[in-house]
């Protein structure tokens, strides 16, 4: 029995000190039309498919919603975003960041969905709602352009995408197991 914890409720804790309930979301972000641009809502889509999803992580298709992802951040124990993102690398490149990091990323405007998050996590910060955590797993597109398809190096890299993301989850006590076929 779990004694002398006093986590705030509103942080998804029961006020007595039991942990009731880790909260977390994971947010695939883009526009599916235009290629790369798509890659993380396809991986978050991919998850959904090919992985249970454990209780506590809500999985998201943000595609490019603003200010309507706030009830999926706010209140939450860690928040995992995925996105194509110009890191000004070479394609294919896969990075991470992490809290500070993710904001000041998206201050450089490279898409509008970027700066419809920013907005978003600076609303959590100013209601005090914002998340203990939020990391940002991107990768560097190739072809940001109208289509349907990934480019032949993001779907070479796609594998990989999906170990990052399920790597970070499970560190954060959330292990996705592969769906049996």
């Amino acid at each position: 029995m779990l004694t002398g914890l006093a986590f705030p409720a509103s942080a998804g804790y029961l006020t007595w000190g039991y942990l009731l309930e880790q909260k977390a979301t994971l947010i695939g972000l883009g526009n599916l039309l235009l290629r790369d641009e798509g890659v993380g809502v396809q991986a978050v889509h991919y998850l959904q498919e090919h992985y249970e999803i454990p209780p506590g992580l809500e999985v998201v298709d943000g595609g490019t919603a603003g200010l309507d992802l706030l009830p999926y951040i706010e209140n939450r124990d860690w928040v995992l975003l995925v996105d194509a993102v110009n890191f000004h690398r070479e394609p294919g490149y896969i990075g991470v960041l992490e809290n500070e990091a993710v904001p000041a990323l998206f201050a450089a405007k490279d898409s509008l969905h970027h700066l419809g998050l920013m907005d978003v996590l600076a609303a959590a910060q100013l209601l005090d709602r914002a998340p203990r955590q939020v990391c940002l797993i991107g990768i560097q597109p190739q072809i940001i352009d109208t289509g349907l398809e990934l480019s032949e190096l993001l779907q070479a890299r796609f594998s990989l995408l999906i170990e990052r993301i399920l790597a970070q989850l499970a560190a954060w006590g959330l292990p996705c197991s592969r769906r049996s076929l």
